[in-house]
């Protein structure tokens, strides 16, 4: 099948954790011998600030890293819609792209003969959902929304005709237990978020920062947007700030450690219940213990107590912490658990399967 992919950034995962997912999807699709042609505006922002942090070098290692994933960068003004359609059979138009071109999109499918997608994998569609009203989506046919609270919000406000769940999901290709957990690390605790303007503040310096400082772990924490201010406060609790990670480098930094925490932003926690941010598939996936802030995991993906555990507060993500980094034979159950639960149920590969089984309802 031949499929278009329209999406912010397929190259810079800066600040842009979807670009993981999409990866792992464009890898399996090719997999099976799709052919996925991935396209991406030259300016976009997560991009302009990979480029301005890290330099042109850091697009170079992810193309050699991960040769299989290219993109195309295109100027939206000079982008030619009926010659890049042309003999597309599937279309995916993700939600960070402008609105304008995707009501251009919709605009060509209304003329065109091939199913056309609108995926969803942001919160916003709950929490500031004036922002996605001006999306045409009349001639789409379908939405992929990365959670059923977001797929909601769809159907209520009667945005779209057929809307879908399509959770996003580990690349078990690249994310993998590498190491026995244990306490041959280098290192006990790691934590790779951004600081997430002031949307997890707090709860960063209650879950990840005051339970490091008082148990006096060693550790790193990875991540962009951080002020001087949290930087101080990273310091202060012990642990090292690294700066941005590149994604597909994070199965090793998980190697070389024996515990990381989740700490979703407030968004997550309040809006859109039952969606977790992307690093627990993938730290799951990488066989290391987590324990999470809370959230609530409404649609079951995952076993709380059983795949990772659940700290109500900071006084509890302290004793969580303590009995992981004690107890050798606790934490590979709980990190054994984590990664079965994954490959029974969240990868890319049962996600492809979804998406094809939704492409030929939806068409």
């Amino acid at each position: 099948m031949k499929i278009k992919l329209f999406c912010h950034s397929l190259l810079s995962d800066w600040n842009h954790g979807n670009a993981h997912f999409l990866r792992g999807i464009v890898r399996e699709l090719q997999r099976r011998g799709h052919d996925i042609d991935v396209l991406e505006p030259a300016d976009g922002w997560s991009r302009r600030n990979l480029l301005r942090e890290a330099g042109p070098e850091a697009i170079d290692a992810f193309q050699r890293e991960c040769p299989g994933l290219a993109s195309r960068t295109y100027d939206p003004t000079e982008l030619d819609l009926e010659a890049e359609l042309d003999d597309a059979e599937l279309v995916i138009v993700h939600d960070w792209n402008e609105p304008e071109l995707v009501a251009r999109i919709g605009a060509h499918r209304a003329r065109g003969d091939y199913t056309l997608l609108f995926y969803d994998a942001h919160h916003r569609a709950a929490s500031s959902p004036e922002q996605l009203a001006g999306f045409d989506l009349s001639a789409y046919d379908a939405v992929l929304a990365f959670g059923a609270v977001i797929r909601d919000v769809y159907v209520e406000r009667g945005w779209a005709r057929r809307v879908f769940v399509w959770h996003e999901a580990a690349d078990t290709a690249l994310f993998r237990p590498l190491a026995r957990n244990g306490r041959d690390k280098s290192a006990d605790l790691v934590w790779i978020g951004n600081w997430g303007d002031g949307e997890r503040s707090a709860e960063l310096r209650e879950f990840l920062l005051e339970p490091a400082r008082s148990l006096g772990l060693s550790g790193h924490v990875h991540g962009v947007r951080y002020p001087p201010e949290a930087e101080r406060a990273v310091s202060e609790a012990g642990l090292s700030y690294e700066g941005w990670l590149p994604n597909y480098r994070a199965p090793q930094v998980f190697a070389q450690h024996r515990v990381t925490v989740h700490v979703p932003r407030r968004a997550y926690v309040q809006r859109i219940p039952g969606v977790p941010t992307i690093r627990v598939f993938e730290a799951l996936a990488c066989g290391i213990p987590l324990v999470s802030a809370p959230w609530d995991d409404c649609e079951r993906l995952f076993r709380a107590g059983e795949d990772y555990l659940v700290a109500r507060d900071g006084t509890e993500m302290k004793a969580h912490l303590a009995t992981l980094l004690s107890d050798p034979e606790a934490a590979a159950q709980l990190a054994a658990n984590g990664v079965t639960r994954v490959r029974e149920r969240h990868t890319c590969a049962h996600r492809v399967d979804e998406l094809l089984a939704i492409v030929e309802e939806a068409h």
